[in-house]
């Protein structure tokens, strides 16, 4: 099994972005706790972060494919792509795989304009304010499956 971990906008920027809303843990080492845990469970991971809209969705459809780029599951934290990209939630829906949103504050407690998640219908869960440890909660249920 291979699963795909994306990572939105401004996500590269972990660690020293707010640190008190998204912790101070930076993506290398979230990438890194992945990475091992996926290690015990038997799977293989690969990691993608973008800043740009079109390259997530491109890694999305790629993913969906027959090729290297294929996957079988999806984890994904759209960052503010969450609440205002229908093009993202589109190629979720599309490519038909397994996903969960991730996102390591709680959306739902946050600004109203977070609080819709426009992802969430066309996924299989979502886990939020549970910080990088909903990353690997979102991996054991995926490769669960």
């Amino acid at each position: 099994m291979k699963i795909l971990v994306i990572h939105g906008p401004n996500l590269n920027l972990l660690g020293e972005r707010e640190p008190e809303v998204y912790g101070t843990e930076t993506l290398t080492e979230i990438d890194g706790r992945l990475r091992a845990h996926a290690q015990t469970l038997g799977v293989e991971m690969e990691t993608f972060q973008s800043n740009h809209e079109g390259e997530i969705i491109d890694r999305i459809q790629a993913a969906a494919r027959q090729g290297a780029d294929r996957c079988d599951a999806v984890i994904i934290n759209p960052g503010g792509y969450t609440h205002t990209s229908v093009a993202l939630r589109d190629a979720v829906l599309g490519a038909g795989l397994p996903t969960v949103e991730v996102h390591l504050s709680n959306i739902h407690a946050r600004e109203s304009f977070r609080r819709e998640s426009l992802l969430a219908p066309v996924c299989r869960g979502q886990i939020v304010g549970l910080g990088s440890r909903g990353y690997l909660l979102a991996l054991e249920a995926l490769s669960g499956d």
